[in-house]
């Protein structure tokens, strides 16, 4: 219904509320569709996402299981799926219907469509459902479930005018997902911000397991990995999902399967190494051409940029490196360019279509401490179509610095090559 997707277009998907009120009260009226199942949450700065889409491969695989993430790239319905299907057009109208029907609140676009996940979930009568967190995760929206396990994946800087300009705080707002007597999963590195998870764990009387402790993997020669954890093992582990922080993230992964497995939801281990295998998560070094080589990666932060460098360097050969680089205003896009644009050759600015978006002039004098070959190209179409005419059948175009460019690029690339 046009009415429906244009009453959910007109809510900012930008805006932000640091309350669980009025989704906790839209959700009470509703009998708390959220404590119909049992739920994962998956937190952290980086690779949330794959984390989540790894431990719901795995578990759909016994389970009938809800997938719930953000942003999405195309389609505002890949955010809801159910053991990989995306939510029909037909059931995404009815629920939004629902939702604005019976909610007195002001939802905001990321507390609206997590709403209608919990319902959607709930209809299909969801064994369990992964969810990821939207920002930070004591106020986030997603935080009214009552997780049988949390992840917090890693920390740094990110969205610092809402979450702190110290890790510290940062990793307090994540924290927030722990519950008492809960679970936490976690890779952070850092010792002090470990320290603090540790000690939020403790106050909560909540079981912390930690990838590079009690959870290790390690890599083959071939490619494959093993996994060492808690009481589990698994050998000759293949994940598609490139770079070397996949290997992390599976681990992660893992550690989430393993702790719900001592919850009562058992997999097999032919489910995890085939789980593993298929799993799929778009727009993370993702290669959508080859000849010349289109690589779309959603980095949009520090620690992103710092994983698509190590990924660019050890996993891609090129003759010739072509960014197209558009951000959005509240990133720290100077440490971002300072990383990535010594690996390049050419660089084209441009802009995602959302208000938060930095404008490419204003980027312009940051990128020229870095390289010289730049152009300003505004709309993120003309910006591919600019860079493929560049580039010869051995060089790379390399899109990044955020999801909702990564997602206009691939729109873009499928209506052009489709």
């Amino acid at each position: 219904m046009k009415a429906l997707v244009e009453h959910l277009d007109g809510l900012n998907r930008l805006d932000i509320r640091f309350s669980l009120d009025p989704i906790s009260r839209f959700l009470e009226r509703q009998n708390n569709p959220q404590n119909a199942y049992g739920t994962v949450l998956v937190g952290g700065t980086n690779g949330k996402g794959s984390i989540a889409a790894m431990v719901a491969s795995v578990m759909s695989r016994g389970f009938r299981v809800g997938l719930y993430t953000s942003p999405h790239l195309v389609d505002v319905r890949e955010r809801i799926r159910v053991n990989g299907d995306m939510i029909s057009q037909e059931e995404m109208d009815a629920w939004i219907e629902v939702v604005k029907a019976h909610s007195k609140e002001n939802l905001t676009y990321f507390e609206f469509l997590t709403a209608v996940a919990f319902l959607y979930f709930r209809s299909r009568k969801v064994d369990l459902a992964v969810l990821e967190v939207g920002m930070g995760g004591r106020l986030d929206a997603t935080n009214v479930a009552s997780p049988l396990v949390s992840v917090v994946s890693n920390i740094s800087i990110d969205h610092s005018e809402y979450l702190g300009k110290h890790l510290e705080e940062i990793a307090s707002e994540k924290g927030g997902i722990i519950k008492d007597g809960g679970v936490l999963i976690t890779a952070v590195k850092q010792r002090r911000l470990q320290d603090l998870l540790e000690e939020i764990c403790r106050t909560r009387r909540a079981l912390l397991y930690r990838v590079g402790r009690e959870i290790r993997t390690n890599t083959h020669p071939d490619g494959s990995f093993s996994y060492r954890g808690i009481e589990t093992r698994y050998d000759n582990l293949v994940c598609p999902l490139r770079g070397r922080h996949q290997k992390v993230n599976a681990a992660a992964a893992l550690g989430v399967i393993e702790c719900l497995a001592m919850k009562g939801f058992c997999v097999d281990d032919d489910a995890v190494l085939k789980g593993i295998h298929d799993v799929k998560w778009e727009g993370r070094l993702e290669v959508i051409r080859y000849s010349p080589t289109v690589l779309l990666d959603g980095a949009h932060n520090a620690g992103g940029a710092s994983a698509l460098c190590c990924a660019l360097k050890e996993e891609f050969s090129f003759k010739k490196l072509i960014f197209i680089f558009g951000v959005l205003k509240d990133k720290d896009y100077e440490t971002m360019l300072k990383k990535l644009l010594p690996l390049g050759d050419r660089l084209i600015l441009t802009s995602p279509d959302v208000e938060r978006a930095m404008p490419p002039e204003a980027l312009l004098p940051v990128a020229c401490k870095y390289m010289r070959r730049i152009e300003i190209v505004n709309n993120s179409h003309d910006a591919l179509e600019r860079a493929l005419s560049m580039a010869d059948q051995n060089d790379l175009v390399c899109v990044t610095g955020s999801l909702y460019l990564v997602g206009e690029i691939k729109r873009a690339f499928s209506e052009a090559f489709s």
